[in-house]
């Protein structure tokens, strides 16, 4: 299996497809992305890992699961993207501890999750990339609209204008951190991506 490491290259909301997210992941040393459409939940707890700065009053799922690895000695050394079938990624966790080594089957947003918090590397197959990848350009060499598969047969999202974006900057900083502090972690997750993007402006 050749594999091929990907970084994290952003997380989009569709207010169009109620409760999809759409996960961009970049070949690391190359030109093709990864789209794949994520549930709420999960993209929430990506959101809020990316955010370095924020923490949660208490652990999502994902902390939780990392918390329980770590309190018997099992750390997570990377994960892979394996399989596409039918429209739908498949990814596996390889965990080491207590001189074993384990491949455990995960979802691709469980999976990328788990990597930010453990903070390992995440790869994909030359064969999924052959079969899924895509060369995203505009202006600025990124997407603005894209087709992507699923990690549950939802096939399309496309980002769009928030109401949130006529808020200042530092009002953004502060509806997230009340977000956050109320566990409203999709509100969260849509301010931080507009943060991110005027900060990359």
């Amino acid at each position: 299996m050749q594999k091929v490491r990907l970084t994290i290259k952003g997380l989009s909301y569709s207010e169009r497809q109620t409760g999809a997210y759409a996960l961009l992941l970049a070949e690391e040393n190359g030109q093709r992305k990864l789209p794949i459409v994520i549930g709420v939940s999960e993209a929430q707890s990506i959101a809020i890992a990316l955010e370095k700065a924020v923490s949660p009053p208490r652990p999502l799922s994902h902390d939780l699961f990392k918390n329980v690895l770590e309190s018997f000695s099992i750390s997570l050394r990377e994960v892979v993207i394996h399989k596409i079938q039918d429209g739908v990624f498949f990814a596996s966790l390889y965990t080491e501890g207590n001189g074993k080594t384990e491949i455990i089957d995960s979802r691709p947003s469980d999976a990328v999750a788990l990597a930010i918090r453990f903070k390992c590397p995440i790869y994909t197959t030359e064969d999924v990339l052959e079969k899924a990848g895509l060369i995203l350009e505009d202006d600025k060499g990124e997407s603005k609209s894209i087709s992507v598969s699923s990690e549950e047969n939802v096939s399309n999202t496309q980002s769009t204008a928030s109401p949130i974006e006529s808020a200042s900057l530092n009002d953004l900083k502060d509806m997230m951190a009340r977000a956050i502090a109320s566990e409203d972690y999709e509100l969260a997750a849509r301010l931080r991506d507009e943060i991110e993007k005027r900060t990359n402006n």
